[in-house]
């Protein structure tokens, strides 16, 4: 990693958990749990019944505002001070990348901090917290969460620039991801092929350790901070 020109990192879940993010499922507590995920995260659900959903995602973003960066989070900024080239390429929708540094960030399945409009998807910003339910968009459609829904494409540019840069690094990194959700999951075994030097960093192995060159076994928080640390004592 200290040697390498280009490092691209693919983040899950298991990295926001360690902020105290809950996972989609996770979050279906208390009011939550009686609801199936299609009516809260679907299109179809959402015209059903749009006044749920929007409040189901404000529950879930004033969690995420109240969430600060881990180490591992930091960490990985850190890795930019010491490699010419660092992408991030999150399945996170918390913005916690940002907020940590992090400056080449991919959010594949979008930012629950952003708003577009569900007819023609126009930004909108500023949108105020607390609502019962969205409001409309200047050109008269409902605002919803700029996030990916079940059964909606990933962002097509978004995609295409994960592909682009994980073919061309040196080192791939793969921390706090199942390696089961498509199109992500392919992401490491696409950087393998193309000759990168794959480190996983996971509580447990998953369907991407038995391709890893390196599989190191623990929390992000603990293990990237290590592995940092290691790279600043290490001259080259």
């Amino acid at each position: 990693m200290r040697q390498a020109r280009k490092l691209a990192v693919l983040t899950g879940a298991g990295v926001s958990r360690e902020s105290g993010i809950p996972t989609f499922r996770d979050a279906q507590t208390g009011l939550w749990a009686s609801y199936d995920p299609a009516r809260l995260a679907t299109p179809q659900g959402f015209l059903a019944d749009p006044p749920l959903v929007w409040r189901w995602y404000d529950m879930r973003r004033a969690i995420v505002l109240d969430a600060q960066p881990n180490p591992g989070h930091l960490a990985l900024s850190e890795m930019e001070e010491m490699i010419p080239s660092v992408v991030i390429i999150t399945q996170n929708i918390d913005g916690l990348h940002a907020r940590a540094g992090s400056r080449d960030i991919i959010e594949l399945h979008g930012n629950i901090a952003r708003y577009k409009c569900f007819e023609n998807e126009h930004p909108q910003a500023d949108v105020q917290p607390g609502l019962g339910e969205p409001p409309r968009c200047s050109c008269g459609s409902l605002l919803r969460p700029d996030v990916v829904w079940f059964g909606e494409n990933l962002p097509p540019a978004a995609l295409e620039r994960a592909f682009s840069e994980i073919r061309s690094a040196q080192v791939a990194l793969v921390v706090g991801t199942s390696g089961l959700v498509q199109p992500a999951a392919s992401l490491p075994f696409i950087a393998r092929h193309h000759g990168a030097y794959l480190v996983e960093v996971n509580p447990e192995e998953t369907a991407t350790t038995i391709i890893a060159d390196c599989f190191l076994q623990g929390r992000s928080g603990e293990i990237l901070p290590r592995i940092v640390e290691a790279m600043r004592d290490l001259k080259v």
